[in-house]
């Protein structure tokens, strides 16, 4: 049975043990907190403390999001990382698609522990992606881009139409990010879809060339773009605790070089 997206954000508090330790999580371009609310639900359960917020110009209209900036999108993300780290010992980030792109510069302009992304995006492989500046006055909106979910019944709750001129601002960041992520330097984990209509292999690809910090790719073969909420969704939020564990473990000095450990490809 379908359910209906929830774009309310997601808050929790530590409850966990030994170092106090947050997530800050970010949905995708469109989209809403409702297509990584499983994910969130998983961290906290875990004893994390997790802020998700809902992205502006997201869970209203795309009209509302039209007249957005990608500066805003960030600047809401930076916004609860810093809640969190003035309440715990360790923040990592973490996000799907463009909410990867956010963690990522999160991870390139904030201290955070380590960062886990899903189909993260850096590249615009769309043709328009060319003259999407001019594009936007001329055309205002093109079809959804929701919904690549291998899982029947799934439903990430994102806009019926994507606005150009909100694809011209996903340029503007992509852009800025990648000049950025040489700043790098603490361990990154990537699920990357065998399959995945929205973002191809080229971002993850442009991600291995830029970050020098050790980055661990795991390919999942039975999902597509939104992995949070297809099937393999339960290793992915299953993973990131792991990654989470063994990196407060290794910077708190009770176990293995993250450099050691996370720098290999599982297939």
């Amino acid at each position: 049975m379908k359910m209906l997206p929830d774009f309310s954000p997601f808050h929790s508090s530590w409850n966990g043990v030994g170092p106090r330790v947050g997530v800050v999580l970010s949905h995708g371009f469109t989209g809403s907190p409702h297509s990584v609310r499983p994910w969130a639900q998983h961290l906290a359960e875990a004893g994390y403390a997790v802020r998700l917020p809902l992205l502006p110009g997201h869970g209203t209209s795309w009209q509302d999001m039209a007249n957005r900036s990608w500066r805003e999108w960030h600047r809401a993300v930076d916004d609860a990382y810093l809640e969190l780290a003035s309440e715990c010992d360790y923040v990592f980030s973490a996000g799907l698609s463009m909410g990867g792109t956010l963690a990522l510069r999160i991870a390139a302009t904030r201290p955070v522990a380590g960062t886990v992304v899903v189909n993260p995006g850096l590249v615009l492989d769309d043709p328009r992606a060319v003259i999407v500046a001019a594009l936007k006055y001329v055309v205002k909106t093109t079809p959804s881009i929701a919904n690549d979910i291998l899982k029947p019944d799934q439903d990430e709750g994102a806009y019926a139409r994507t606005p150009v001129a909100a694809a011209h601002q996903l340029k503007k960041m992509y852009k800025d990010t990648a000049a950025i992520l040489p700043r790098i330097s603490s361990p990154v984990r990537v699920y990357k879809s065998t399959v995945d209509n929205v973002i191809s292999t080229a971002s993850l690809d442009f991600l291995r060339s830029r970050v020098q910090a050790p980055v661990e790719v795991t390919y999942l073969h039975n999902s597509r773009h939104v992995a949070t909420l297809d099937n393999d969704a339960p290793e992915i939020f299953a993973g990131s605790v792991e990654f989470i564990q063994k990196t407060v473990a290794a910077l708190a000095g009770h176990g293995p070089s993250s450099e050691k450990d996370t720098a290999h490809e599982q297939a």
